[in-house]
């Protein structure tokens, strides 16, 4: 048996190593590093905002990433579903994202460095 958090580990580690040798890793390592931050400090709603408004493929691609493992399908779903949510709904997704985001983050660290 494994936990939750194991699933995501397992998933976010299979989706930073097939970035490896994508030409917009270091976008999406840029990306990868800095969204527990931006999370904490703006909020979900607004992280995931940003996210979407820098236009920058490796950086939807992180969004797109960390929606997937969630079991949202992609950055757009996961942000509407942040903008719909109830409070205690808001702060359990916050946390969900926030763990799997540092997964992401670790991953990227380990697996994208150059």
């Amino acid at each position: 048996m494994r936990t939750r958090s194991q699933n995501w580990a397992q998933a976010a580690y299979e989706r930073v190593r097939a970035r490896k040798d994508w030409e917009k890793r270091e976008e999406y390592q840029d990306m990868a590093l800095k969204l527990p931050v931006l999370v904490r400090q703006a909020g979900l709603s607004q992280a995931l905002a940003f996210v979407h408004s820098r236009g920058k493929e490796g950086h939807r691609a992180v969004g797109d990433d960390l929606a997937a493992v969630l079991g949202h399908g992609n950055l757009e779903a996961l942000a509407e579903a942040a903008r719909r949510a109830e409070l205690l709904q808001y702060l359990r997704l916050t946390r969900e994202v926030l763990q799997v985001a540092e997964w992401f983050k670790r991953f990227a660290q380990a697996l994208l460095e150059d």
